[in-house]
């Protein structure tokens, strides 16, 4: 009886709570929404996140260091033979006593230590942010590589089933010819096994499209079968007019680029702050001066009270406070060359920060160079696909007619067709 009642209760609680599966419901996603979706659920950007707010914590930390800090203690102790007193002498007697103390410390002087930690720690939070922009990057990179991965294998899809349209039509034109006696059965079967060939062709061109789908919905991180989930292509009339028109010289795009990309702020943001830590251990050469505050009492009960006259608890607390002011100061003379190897450290740190930024500014322009000489030569090889495929086009229709007339053999057919296909497939790569 309970399960039958179960499944109902089961079945409701679908309907008022129906499950959200963003990829089941939207059956094509756009390059932008892939990259917000992966942006919002990758694991590693949320990692970079938290990184982000620890810093932040650090941050908060340093600032309030300068601060006074406050401390309490209290101490029960019970002491045997002898003990202490209010007048910090030793008595002969077996007691219990309660000592209650309140302290704190003001630094009012540490060689600007403190201003030049919070200014690291600024630095240091505003790389991690960097950090994070540069992560974000770097996953729109690799998730517009899948989605342009998926578009090209999509493509040569449609180039494939074209050619095994076109193979399916000459294999019964071809079986005609043979039934009217103006061909050799050989040629069927010759034709026969290029349409085979397309075809496996064909099924491999969709295998791979399913793993570059694959690929990119666990990049999205999506929980979903990759039958429910496909991309749609942007609308781009001609990509050489549209998006090559608009590209600069490597050299103006690295002017842009140097003082926006995520990668050389972080670097530049690190540098600045291995110099305030150099000032940080600089500060260890001055004198410390601080300002310090307790107060103190307690209660002592002793059990034979032979020695001293007993106090009510409330005489004790009256007669045993103690509170005192004091400056404390500090002043380094030796410390085993800690601190000079401390300043050492942090020289040899900047040094090696100015090298980190350097490498990453020449990345980056090796970057930009790579990437402009890549556009431009698929530019060239896009018009010069263009016009491959016209004449391979022109080249295969007229070796067709010469098949269908009996004056072209199955292997010039299909000779004619290859170089199409592989026309067209250097078209759908530059594009």
């Amino acid at each position: 009886m309970k399960t039958v009642l179960y499944y109902p209760f089961i079945f409701l609680l679908t309907l008022l709570f129906p499950v959200n599966l963003p990829a089941q419901e939207k059956r094509q996603w756009t390059l932008e929404e892939c990259i917000d979706y992966a942006l919002e659920n990758n694991i590693d950007i949320k990692s970079k996140y938290l990184d982000s707010k620890i810093q932040e914590r650090t941050l908060h930390t340093a600032k309030w260091s300068r601060l006074p800090n406050l401390n309490a203690n209290v101490e029960q102790n019970f002491d045997f033979g002898r003990s202490p007193s209010a007048s910090e002498l030793s008595l002969p007697e077996n007691s219990a006593n309660g000592i209650l103390g309140i302290n704190t410390t003001v630094p009012l002087f540490t060689g600007f230590k403190i201003p030049n930690e919070i200014a690291a720690e600024k630095l240091n939070l505003k790389a991690t942010l960097e950090t994070l922009d540069k992560a974000k990057e770097s996953l729109a990179l690799m998730v517009t590589s899948n989605f342009l991965d998926v578009l090209f294998n999509q493509e040569m899809e449609k180039v494939y089933t074209n050619q095994v349209e076109l193979t399916t039509e000459q294999v019964k034109k071809t079986a005609l010819m043979v039934e009217a006696g103006k061909a050799p059965e050989g040629q069927l079967y010759e034709i026969k096994a290029t349409l085979a060939k397309d075809q496996l062709n064909l099924v491999n061109a969709q295998n791979q499209t399913k793993l570059t789908l694959l690929a990119l919905a666990q990049n999205l991180e999506l929980g979903t079968e990759i039958e429910s989930f496909s991309v749609q292509a942007p609308f781009i009339n001609n990509p050489t007019e549209e998006l090559l028109g608009s590209i600069l010289p490597p050299a103006d795009i690295y002017a842009v680029a140097v003082n926006s990309r995520p990668a050389i702020k972080e670097q530049e943001f690190l540098l600045e702050s291995s110099k305030k830590n150099l000032k940080v251990a600089k500060s260890a050469y001055y004198p410390k001066l601080d300002f310090s505050a307790y107060y103190r009492n307690a209660y002592y009960h002793y059990y034979t009270g032979t020695q001293i006259e007993k106090y009510t608890f409330a005489e004790q607390l009256r007669n045993n406070q103690r509170s005192s002011l004091g400056l404390s100061l500090s002043i380094p003379i030796f410390n085993r060359f800690s601190f000079h190897n401390q300043v050492k450290k942090s020289q040899i740190n900047i040094l090696n920060q100015e090298l980190s930024l350097d490498y990453s500014k020449k990345e980056l322009f090796k970057e930009i160079q790579q990437a402009y000489y890549k556009a431009v030569a698929a530019q060239k090889k896009y018009d010069s696909s263009k016009e491959s495929v016209e004449a391979s086009s022109k080249a295969y229709e007229y070796t067709e007619e010469k098949y269908e007339v009996g004056k072209a053999t199955v292997f010039e057919l299909n000779e004619a067709k290859t170089k199409l296909n592989q026309s067209q497939a250097e078209q759908v790569q530059s594009k």
